[in-house]
């Protein structure tokens, strides 16, 4: 198995020269630099976000051949990581990439689509009406066993994730959602138990997904109320962030994120996210 400090070690190697926040900023200023790192980034916003979405991906991959594949060797293990770390060692790692897909991952792809799919409505967990209805109201429970769990991972006190203690944390049986002023982040525990860096792609699909899917037998999709905006979890290393906008109706958003979100889409997505055999459309992701 891939070692939590072996996520630190790819995860440091694969984004060593990407923009990095200052320590100390507040959530909102945090939001405003990850804004103008992107807009500033070589290319603009899209070259930027191609470029995380690739270096994901192949976190996900020498991950997997670090738990099943020829990386178990130290050694080996060790020569990539290094490889990776430099703009011309990524294209050499993605070109081996591409090559091994020639012979092997197209016949995977294959096979999986053939597998039967996942029922639309399975789903990881049953929310728990009164845990939402706490939420609504704005209850905050406060750090529980959930959070304790996560703050210990090596992971998450290597990056610093909680070096200052979180405004509110309102927790759940399935894991906890922090609260700030200018939004909320949310951390799924059976996907942090995997890594959970390499499900920030596979979750921002299934969002994606879920999001054009319908929520009842009328075939309506769920409508993100104004003022919400949605985006990875990279910058609050969460599986979702979530951002109010200046003139928001924050208990309006709070309602829908505890009502629709939290009670019906999120228990399907995480499903889709933890199904190895889910290929979701146009993810950037090799399974």
């Amino acid at each position: 198995m891939a070692s939590d400090l072996d996520t630190v070690r790819v995860l440091r190697a694969l984004f060593n020269d990407m923009p990095r926040a200052p320590q100390g900023l507040s959530g909102l200023e945090l939001m405003a630099w990850i804004k103008s790192s992107m807009t500033d980034y070589e290319g603009g916003e899209m070259a930027y976000m191609i470029e995380h979405i690739t270096r994901n991906s192949m976190l996900d991959i020498v991950l997997h051949m670090r738990e099943s594949g020829h990386l178990q060797d130290d050694a080996a293990f060790d020569e990539t990581v290094a490889l990776i770390s430099t703009e011309e060692g990524r294209r050499t790692f993605r070109d081996r990439c591409i090559n091994a897909q020639k012979t092997v991952d197209a016949t995977e792809r294959l096979l999986k689509r053939a597998r039967k799919s996942t029922p639309g409505q399975q789903a990881l967990f049953v929310a728990d009406p009164q845990e939402i209805e706490r939420f609504v109201r704005g209850h905050a429970t406060g750090p529980g066993p959930l959070f304790a769990e996560y703050a210990a991972r090596e992971e998450v006190q290597e990056i610093g994730v909680f070096s200052q203690a979180p405004e509110q944390v309102h927790e759940f049986a399935w894991g906890f959602v922090v609260e700030q002023p200018d939004g909320w982040n949310v951390y799924v525990a059976e996907i942090w138990r995997q890594g959970t860096v390499g499900f920030f792609d596979r979750f921002l699909s299934a969002w994606k997904l879920e999001a054009a899917a319908p929520l009842d037998d009328a075939g309506a999709a769920p409508e993100v109320p104004v003022g919400l905006l949605v985006d990875d979890g990279i910058g609050s290393f969460s599986s979702l962030s979530f951002e109010i906008e200046p003139g928001a109706s924050v208990p309006q958003l709070r309602r829908w994120l505890g009502e629709t979100f939290i009670g019906r889409m999120l228990p399907r997505m995480a499903a889709k996210v933890l199904d190895d055999s889910h290929d979701f459309p146009g993810s950037s992701v090799a399974n």
